[in-house]
């Protein structure tokens, strides 16, 4: 299953607000969100504001665009845009991917199959 991660900016003074506002994410929007491929969904907020997203979906382009159709998504992102700085769109446009450089499980799964790479450092 593809993984996903991205960034965004939260205003520092707002940060409170907007992580009360995601302990009770509207049912219809959770629904959507499940509907439209979106697994494993997280949000990590830091106090100056950054915000780092975490998404299984098979085809992110696909989920974003299934969203971008609903009702219930343009209103959710109505109401979060204020939140954000520097964004141009609708929040859920405007995330950042990030390149995965790292990842235990992938990493594990070839020294297994590959018993040679466990000859590495050992010291």
């Amino acid at each position: 299953m593809p993984r996903y991660c991205f960034s965004l900016q939260v205003r520092p003074d707002r940060t409170e607000e907007y992580a009360e506002r995601h302990r009770a994410v509207w049912p219809d929007m959770l629904a959507a969100l499940a509907a439209t491929g979106w697994r494993d969904y997280s949000l990590f907020l830091r106090e100056d504001g950054l915000l780092i997203g975490y998404v299984e979906a098979d085809d992110l382009t696909a989920a974003q665009a299934a969203m971008a159709a609903t009702d219930v998504n343009a209103r959710w992102q109505a109401e979060m845009a204020p939140y954000f700085t520097q964004l141009e769109g609708a929040p859920d446009e405007g995330f950042v991917l990030l390149r995965e450089v790292f990842n235990l499980d992938e990493q594990l799964a070839q020294h297994t199959r590959r018993p040679d790479l466990n000859e590495g450092n050992r010291s």
